[in-house]
């Protein structure tokens, strides 16, 4: 005897890869992962989300962003007032703020998906504290 024709049908797609945060963390951890990253406003989970080591080292990390940022948008505003290295200085201010900005949005969008932004230099740095 033969065997009956039954139809294929493809293998059921895979569950969702959902991690749950961790025991003990907070209901906003979310909003505090994306603080971290902009700007002063890392001061917020850094102060508020002690007990997190994950917001806390996306919290150091984007702070050390920020004061980079800070460190060099002072040395181009100094360069600017120098005759002919001032035009080059004065253009790289939104090339600068550019570069931040996309930094800042990787660094929300690997944060919010359980990953780290390491710039390297910067991100060693945040590590000491």
């Amino acid at each position: 005897m033969s065997e009956p024709n039954t139809p294929s049908y493809p293998p059921p797609p895979p569950p969702p890869s959902y991690t749950p945060p961790p025991a003990g963390t907070s209901s906003n951890r979310t909003l505090m992962l994306v603080l971290a990253y902009l700007g002063f406003l890392a001061v917020i989970p850094l102060v508020a989300e002690k007990n997190d080591r994950e917001v806390q080292w996306h919290a150091k990390n984007g702070l050390v962003l920020f004061v980079a940022e800070l460190a060099l948008i002072v040395v181009l505003s100094i360069l600017a007032h120098i005759p002919g290295v001032g035009c080059l200085a004065v253009l790289m201010f939104p090339i600068i703020g550019l570069v931040f900005t996309v930094v800042a949005i990787f660094g929300i969008y690997k944060a919010v998906n359980g990953q780290r932004l390491v710039v390297p230099g910067l991100s060693d740095f945040a590590d000491r504290f």
